[in-house]
């Protein structure tokens, strides 16, 4: 059912129209259907449950059980862990739950033998710190993209820069801007690349890295007021020897392109890349991963025009804390067919479907790209990709879970993207495997999170070392 107080019988039964129109017009309704300010979360969401209750009332910040610290498997102390699941769908019944998933979930779900999804009870409890949701409200009157409508001029941070967005851009920047404190630390992060087709040859990479967020600090940050910086990334690989040494920084701004800085340890130089974005191939991993694939979406939004296509109940991965069990065997869950399916976990949840089309004026592989985007979080938790001929390509998801050391706010690092042409699969910014836990940091003071730590010279520095 699309929300925005029209059942989709009723509608069907007074348009007769075809089924594409149908779904039109009801966008349409979504989109302009004005809600109660009070009936809205800071963040955007219908604080109401569903008709039929499978969404639940929003609930807010939930606390994790007594005795949790980082360093502990976060889903030991989460209140809900022994939850069973409601129902599994797999081949024999997904058209039974079509209307709630997406084309690349159904088509996952028919394509991989076996596949199969958990569905458990719905838990709406990502809630942004006090500070963060007074800045979402302050935004809603003072966020503002520049004349391109593609990048973010003006807004208050940390907080959803628009969170009654009016254009698929600005869903899409919500989710690119989401909270996740000052500074964010993978002490071993993995990337996997399933085996080709009739191998049995994986890609294991592991590494370190760094993300650090200036405008992530509690208070009241501009663009301006960090001279446009958005977003500093580090990242060093250490296996497989093939790999290891190679690193590199990249600097993202509010304002312009990124820049990113390479470190060849067999040329035993720094180089600046300065097309490493958008589709180039991610270096070590046999162009199964392109740049902007990371995160579900990583980087400038200028090749695309976005859609803000509606709103819909759907199935969706939500409290997935299986995908950060850092101490599982790693080839226990990424398994040659896929992610385990008890390492994931899906519950009904609405989402903002955003649809981001290549411009005429842009090259691109992917023609098209959908986002399914929590009502609660702006995190984008499916997501699917089409070839220059549109057929459908990759199929995506993450995995959000309540991130206690940030007050609550979620998020959802490690991800998986499935090639549904060649049939191969890479999983990256996860800790499966790796012994330690991701570390998120409300605030920090240490020199790998400043913004002159993300340089050449810095770069260079460490990995010659």
């Amino acid at each position: 059912m699309w929300e925005g107080g029209i059942e989709r019988g009723t509608m069907m039964k007074k348009h007769r129209i075809g089924v594409a129109s149908a779904i039109a017009a009801a966008v349409l309704l979504v989109i302009g259907t004005a809600v109660a300010a009070d009936d809205l979360t800071p963040e955007g969401g219908d604080r109401a449950a569903s008709k039929d209750g499978a969404v639940p009332a929003y609930v807010g910040k939930q606390s994790p059980e007594a005795g949790w610290a980082w360093g502990k498997f976060r889903g030991d102390f989460w209140k809900h862990r022994n939850e069973k699941p409601l129902y599994s769908i797999d081949a024999s019944n997904v058209d039974k739950y079509a209307d709630k998933l997406s084309p690349g979930q159904i088509q996952l779900i028919k394509q991989k033998t076996g596949y199969r999804m958990d569905v458990y009870p719905s838990h709406r409890e990502c809630q942004l710190p006090d500070v963060a949701a007074q800045n979402s409200k302050a935004n809603l009157t003072s966020a503002k993209l520049d004349p391109n409508g593609e990048m973010v001029h003006a807004a208050m941070l940390p907080g959803v820069p628009f969170p009654q967005p009016k254009s698929g851009a600005e869903a899409i920047l919500n989710y690119l801007l989401r909270y996740r404190g000052e500074g964010l630390e993978w002490p071993s992060v993995v990337t996997t690349v399933s085996p080709r087709p009739g191998g049995s040859e994986w890609i294991d990479v592991s590494s370190v890295a760094t993300q650090y967020f200036p405008w992530g600090k509690a208070g009241k940050t501009t663009p301006q007021d960090v001279d446009q910086f958005a977003q500093g990334t580090y990242f060093q690989m250490n296996t497989p020897p093939a790999l290891a040494g190679q690193a590199f920084v990249q600097r993202q701004y509010f304002n312009k392109e990124s820049e990113t800085f390479y470190y060849f340890p067999g040329q035993r130089r720094v180089r600046r890349m300065p097309a490493y974005t958008h589709d180039a191939p991610a270096i070590g991993f046999e162009n199964q991963y392109l740049v902007d694939d990371a995160n579900m979406f990583y980087g400038t939004i200028d090749r695309f025009n976005w859609k803000l296509a509606g709103k819909k109940e759907m199935i969706v991965p939500y409290n997935a804390f299986g995908m950060y069990k850092f101490n599982s065997k790693l080839h226990d869950v990424m398994t040659p067919n896929g992610v385990a399916a008890d390492s994931r976990r899906y519950e009904t949840h609405r989402v903002w479907v955003v649809e981001a089309t290549v411009k005429p004026s842009a090259r691109h592989v992917t023609s098209k790209k959908v986002f399914y985007l929590d009502e609660d979080s702006w995190l984008v938790l499916t997501g699917e990709d089409y070839d220059a001929q549109g057929k459908l390509w990759k199929a995506r998801e993450s995995y959000p879970i309540p991130v206690w050391e940030l007050g609550g706010a979620c998020d959802n690092e490690p991800f998986v993207q499935y090639d549904l042409i060649s049939g191969r699969y890479v999983s990256d910014s996860s800790s499966i495997g790796q012994g330690k836990d991701l570390h998120w940091y409300q605030q920090i003071n240490d020199p790998r999170f400043k913004t002159d730590f993300f340089t050449a010279e810095t770069l260079r520095s460490v990995s010659e070392r």
